[in-house]
């Protein structure tokens, strides 16, 4: 609420008259969209300096440098390679090579994993800055997601090498494998802002995500492919994460999407979440600083 106050009339006392209206930051009119939209555009520059800060802060005095964005993933789908081909783990045919098929879903999955992992901990990373600086919040989570989306750009690097090695070409709509990504990147900050907010209220939020991300990989097919029926198919309708990763598995070698409607509705979902979750935040920033302090 904005305090506004008015001059009282001369037939009353001398002492204003105080009026209360709504502040912008609560409206949910056109109006404070674009409000949000110009503010984040106009601090653009400063996304891009934090996202710089962090991206130096991450790689500084690294002995592996840029190896720890992909070595995860090489680990991970060299760990379940190996369980494979000693039949320790047996997965049905996939339409790709397994070591493409593992490392293509791992770069989606990562891309989600880690963006929303930045996200959470980005207001709580940033310190006292918050509390002493007055500058749109929004920035701090956009930045912290931009690490993620740069590692993202250097695993499907390694995907391509995996191409090479396996002497597989990959179908001409993985060119469109970018654009599908858009909507999990929605979905990522959606339910990045909502979970930042929550990790500065009680810090116990960043631990239980780790633990449930490792869970949720497990649910979604990124090592194994798809079920087409039972229980584990339904399993894979009401995963928000599994729409995309499966696209991408489809992209890379079918040519086209094999469940068109659930992606569809996991773009919804995503842009809902989004606008949710910025909306939250931004009607909550001005407490941040509070409690920061």
């Amino acid at each position: 609420m904005e305090r506004i106050e008015h001059p009282a009339p001369p037939w009353r006392a001398s002492s204003p008259e105080v009026v209360y209206t709504s502040s912008p930051h609560s409206s949910v009119h056109l109006a404070a969209w674009r409000e949000m939209v110009q503010e984040l555009w106009s601090s653009r520059e400063l996304t891009w300096r934090l996202f710089l800060r962090d991206f130096s802060a991450r790689y500084r005095q690294s002995v592996f440098g840029y190896l720890w964005a992909v070595l995860p993933a090489l680990l991970t789908a060299g760990t379940f390679l190996w369980l494979t081909q000693s039949r320790v783990l047996t997965v049905s045919a996939t339409t790709l090579p397994y070591p493409v098929f593992v490392l293509l879903g791992l770069t989606v999955w990562q891309l989600f994993a880690g963006g929303v992992t930045g996200a959470t901990q980005s207001l709580t990373n940033a310190g006292t800055l918050i509390a002493k600086i007055n500058f749109p919040r929004e920035t701090l989570v956009l930045a912290a997601f931009g690490q993620a989306l740069f590692e993202f750009l250097l695993r499907l690097l390694l995907v391509a090498i995996a191409f090479a090695l396996c002497r597989v070409a990959p179908s001409g709509t993985i060119l469109f494998l970018p654009l599908a990504m858009l909507p999990l990147c929605l979905f990522t900050l959606g339910l990045g802002f909502l979970l930042a907010l929550a990790n500065g209220v009680m810090r116990d939020v960043g631990q239980m995500l780790m633990v449930a991300l490792t869970f949720w990989m497990f649910l979604t097919p990124v090592v194994y492919p798809a079920p087409v029926s039972g229980s584990r198919a339904l399993l894979n309708v009401v995963n928000p994460i599994s729409p995309f990763v499966i696209a991408a598995q489809d992209l890379a070698g079918r040519g086209h999407l094999t469940q068109p409607g659930n992606y569809a509705i996991a773009c919804v979902i995503s842009l809902l979440l989004f606008l949710l979750g910025w909306r939250v935040f931004h009607v909550t920033e001005p407490r941040i600083a509070e409690r920061a302090g």
